[in-house]
């Protein structure tokens, strides 16, 4: 299954920065579309500059914008904006970040690129949509988590409220933004004029969290921070042991006897307060001390054997880069060598994660562009003149100024 075939003939026309414009675009890079990333003169898009770097480049960046050609332009310069809807005229689908009502300003706007592409796909990013009240507001993943509630309920029942580590809400969007994407190709046939789409990060937030709002809804009720637990059952948390943490998930109560018998504990299998899964998640607190004081008299080691053995599901709390090395994460080859765009690679040993849908790695992985790195033979197929050409870009080895988005 070639799935770097999907979308070949495909072109995608990226104007968005940051996490999740850029992720969608990958996507459909990896699958095969071209992708024409356009960024500023110079400085390239934003998350160029963050840290940490590997070599020349930030890791952010390079994380989701392999398979990308791109094309260093100044759009608020008029010459700049017309070669890139003179790209776009040639697009198939367009995804762009922009805040509210900057598209438009630019010239940009979905109309702007209706009008030279009436079958151009549109995607708008953006975090809190472009309605009268979200019009306004600026917004982050973190922004996001703490709007939706979703930082309210993590963290420990006596701590701070925390921000979920991964960019959850960002790549979340950038997979709703994809899918928004390939539904709309599908309509294509029965709807052959231009359509927009929306994907915004406040939508995906509320999403990731569908159960606890279905809760929230039905009870008046929603969870608040239980640490590594559950709110729908127990024991289900990381718990303590004499050199570590382990997680055990023991949902049911058919599980609950397992973990009881492998631990030895027979007296909390037995006690009242523990009876069903309701009782146990009324009483989440004794539970968990209860379950810790046998789980300090040995290491996590030992526990994980014999609970594993009686059919318990459970886990080592790992770090990252014991769970990298893990036999299991090498098995699925989940990491891979990056092909370079020429003879001399501009990152020295650049790895790249595969597409979780890639499991027979026939997805090309080539190193993201440098800015600018394929200006001027995009723009040759835009149909540019030599002289347009070199208007735009004056020396192919030194970028225009800088030109703020």
């Amino acid at each position: 299954m070639s799935l770097d075939r999907t979308y070949r003939g495909l072109r995608v026309l990226d104007l968005s920065e940051n996490i999740a414009g850029p992720l969608a675009c990958l996507i459909l890079a990896d699958l095969g579309a071209d992708v024409i990333k356009v960024e500023r003169p110079r400085s390239g898009e934003a998350t160029r500059s963050l840290p940490p770097r590997w070599g020349p480049e930030s890791t952010v960046f390079l994380t989701v914008n392999r398979n990308k050609r791109s094309a260093a332009l100044d759009i608020t310069d008029p010459v700049g904006r017309d070669a890139v809807l003179r790209i776009a005229a040639r697009s198939d689908i367009v995804v762009e970040s922009f805040r509210p009502g900057v598209a438009e300003r630019l010239g940009l706007g979905f109309a702007d690129l209706r009008r030279v592409n009436p079958r151009v796909v549109h995607c708008k990013v953006s975090a809190f949509g472009t309605g009268p009240l979200g019009h306004d507001r600026p917004g982050y993943d973190a922004i996001v988590q703490a709007f939706t509630g979703i930082m309210e309920m993590t963290g420990d029942p006596d701590g701070r409220p925390v921000r979920a580590a991964p960019s959850i809400v960002d790549v979340s969007t950038g997979l709703w933004a994809v899918t928004a994407i390939q539904a709309a190709l599908a309509r294509r046939a029965d709807e052959p004029g231009a359509q927009h789409l929306e994907a915004t990060l406040v939508d995906s937030a509320f999403f990731l969290m569908c159960h606890q709002v279905m809760g929230y809804l039905g009870t008046g009720t929603f969870p608040g921070r239980l640490g590594s637990g559950a709110p729908s059952t127990a024991p289900y948390q990381a718990f303590r042991t004499a050199d570590g943490a382990m997680m055990i998930a023991a949902a049911t109560d058919r599980l609950f006897e397992k973990m009881c018998l492998a631990l030895d504990i027979p007296d909390v299998l037995t006690d009242p307060r523990f009876r069903t899964v309701a009782d146990r998640v009324r009483e989440r607190d004794a539970l968990t001390a209860a379950i810790e004081a046998r789980l300090a008299t040995a290491p996590a080691e030992h526990w994980l054997a014999r609970v594993s053995a009686a059919g318990v599901p459970a886990g080592p709390v790992n770090d990252l880069a014991t769970a990298l090395a893990h036999p299991v994460t090498l098995e699925r080859a989940l990491v891979r060598d990056a092909e370079p765009l020429t003879d001399d690679p501009r990152i020295d040993g650049l790895k790249q994660l595969r597409l979780p849908i890639d499991t027979e790695g026939s997805c090309a992985m080539r190193e993201p562009p440098a800015v600018g790195q394929h200006t001027a033979e995009i723009l040759t197929e835009a149909g540019l003149s030599p002289d347009e050409i070199h208007r735009l870009v004056p020396d192919p080895m030194t970028e225009a100024t800088v030109s703020p988005r």
